[in-house]
């Protein structure tokens, strides 16, 4: 019988109970990155979930690691795991695990992004007005938006990270894609949620503002939707991932989020 994970590392001055809502996202997480691939191989301590699809997306593309690994052993894993694609992607879930990678994963030319999982404890919004839509009516938002991220990417590559949205569908029983619109009926914000009753998890990802649209108040009205919408269905853990070093962080935490745990991000170019 393989050796049992280890407990999650909850953030430091966070109440002992978030550990077990850590578990819960981290279960959470490791399920919708199984079932949004399109194939699974598995490492010592997790799984490269890959999409050929979607192969210069990275968010499609990445090895997962959810339990007990060998850290100097990591790199090759992963390269292994990886073999032929130009890029190399590595999440650690639980903290301790990901600081033991960080140096074994520098030598081998990773770079690490922090991020930080936080978990909505606030008074429960009322619906802010933003509404779900289907990808069509996303896709000239998307595209925009991945050109000011990217500017230098070439069509291929924006076309990627727009279309991979098509793959969440997969990850979670209740995918949405949310909006809110300006006057003229075009999206000024946007958010993904995953939903997941029979865990009552659901996660906000990707909330993202046009440009145009800024300092406007339609990104509160996504979220307020998303994290009304999530506990409608049942959820009683409703949380987003947020990088650990970044202002968005600070105004989830204005909006009822606090931290509970991290995820240690490696890449490779």
């Amino acid at each position: 019988m393989p050796p049992a994970p280890p407990a999650p590392a909850p953030v430091p001055g966070t109440p002992a109970s978030d550990a077990a809502e850590l578990r819960r996202i981290h279960a959470f997480l490791s399920a919708f990155t199984r079932r949004q691939a399109e194939r699974i191989v598995p490492v010592p301590g997790g799984f490269a979930a890959l999409d050929d699809t979607y192969a210069l997306s990275y968010g499609n593309n990445y090895v997962l690691i959810d339990g007990p690994t060998d850290p100097e052993a990591l790199p090759g894993h992963a390269d292994a795991a990886m073999a032929p694609l130009a890029h190399r992607a590595v999440y650690v879930l639980d903290a301790a695990t990901g600081e033991a990678c960080a140096e074994p994963l520098a030598r081998a030319g990773y770079t690490l992004t922090r991020t930080v999982v936080m978990r909505h404890t606030g008074p429960l919004p009322e619906r802010g007005g933003a509404r779900e839509v289907e990808l069509p009516a996303l896709r000239g938002a998307l595209t925009e938006s991945q050109r000011r991220f990217l500017p230098d990417a070439p069509d291929e590559v924006i076309h990627t990270l727009v279309e991979r949205r098509t793959a969440r569908r997969r990850g979670a029983a209740d995918v949405r894609f949310l909006a809110s619109h300006d006057e003229f009926g075009e999206p000024a914000s946007w958010a993904d949620l995953y939903v997941d009753p029979a865990a009552g998890v659901a996660q906000i990802e990707d909330l993202v503002t046009a440009a145009s649209h800024l300092g406007q108040g339609h990104a509160g009205v996504v979220l307020d939707t998303a994290v009304r919408m999530g506990a409608e269905a049942g959820c009683t853990t409703t949380f987003l991932i947020a990088l650990a070093d970044d202002w968005p962080r600070h105004w989830y935490e204005r909006r009822g989020f606090v931290p509970v745990g991290s995820v240690h991000c490696f890449e490779r170019t």
